[in-house]
């Protein structure tokens, strides 16, 4: 009888921790884990990035300068693509433009009433410009002094700015935009966000205006920042009842109906005291 008592206990008092290791809470302790897990690892390429920038790790020292001369003597010798190179930078892939675009976005998710995606779009473009500011403000690196430049640009250098906004731009463009896009025609938008981000950094090397190691670290804090902000998305996605999306399939491909896209899910409207057992 002492025996199958102590069982009992025993058996309970394992029920008790599976309980609580499989509630809401557990739940949301998992995700804060794997959101930060996920966070840090691709924060570590920035990272690294920008120590070998502030300790001016000679093979990248070298790779920027040979980089940076060989296309500035490019850009000395055809003048013609040095005012195409212009225009695309300075107008197409220009910041303005492209925060533009994603503002125009988040206008038209608020006319659709998808008020969480609508403040992901806003709060990834914002804090993207506002985090580059400030790395750009800490580390302080001087851009490239060429013999007669062919272009200007005032402020700082690392990382590039122009490079993280085609990153972060584009990306949140992609998100929310490709459930409206027939799965036939879905590598299209994927090659014009490609063809931007590459084209940005392209651009800004060939000008003179950054090295290749500013691009670089625009584009990984560009990442770190989209992760950081998609992650936080999928949690209140997981609160909700709704399953995860794959990147090919969009932040959130209930957009593409008619129906309220925020609409909580059927698993989650139904609590588990109305469920059938």
């Amino acid at each position: 009888m002492a025996q199958r008592t102590a069982r009992s206990r025993r058996l309970g008092t394992f029920r008790a921790l599976l309980a609580r290791h499989s509630g809401p809470d557990a739940a949301f302790g998992r995700r804060l884990v794997l959101a930060v897990t996920a966070t840090a690892a691709v924060a570590v390429p920035f990272a690294l990035a920008l120590v070998l920038v502030e300790s001016r790790w000679p093979p990248l020292y070298r790779l920027d300068r040979a980089t940076a001369e060989r296309l500035h003597r490019t850009a000395l010798e055809h003048p013609a693509r040095v005012r195409v190179l212009d225009f695309f930078t300075g107008v197409v892939w220009d910041p303005v433009t492209l925060r533009l675009l994603v503002a125009a976005l988040v206008v038209w998710l608020l006319t659709r009433r998808a008020w969480r995606l609508a403040t992901w779009a806003a709060v990834t473009a914002t804090s993207g410009a506002l985090i580059g500011f400030l790395v750009k403000n800490v580390v302080e690196r001087a851009r490239p002094h060429l013999p007669e430049p062919v272009a200007h640009a005032p402020g700082f250098s690392f990382p590039s700015g122009h490079a993280m906004t085609a990153m972060t731009s584009c990306a949140v463009l992609l998100l929310v935009l490709l459930p409206l896009v027939p799965r036939a025609w879905r590598p299209l938008p994927w090659a014009l966000a490609v063809t931007a981000v590459l084209g940005v950094g392209y651009t800004r090397v060939a000008l003179g205006v950054h090295w290749v190691s500013d691009v670089v670290g625009g584009w990984l804090l560009g990442i770190v920042v989209v992760t950081a902000t998609t992650l936080a998305f999928e949690a209140w996605r997981a609160d909700t009842g709704r399953p995860r999306t794959a990147v090919s399939e969009g932040l959130e491909p209930e957009i593409s109906s008619d129906a309220d896209p925020e609409a909580p899910s059927r698993a989650a409207a139904v609590g588990p005291s109305d469920r059938v057992t």
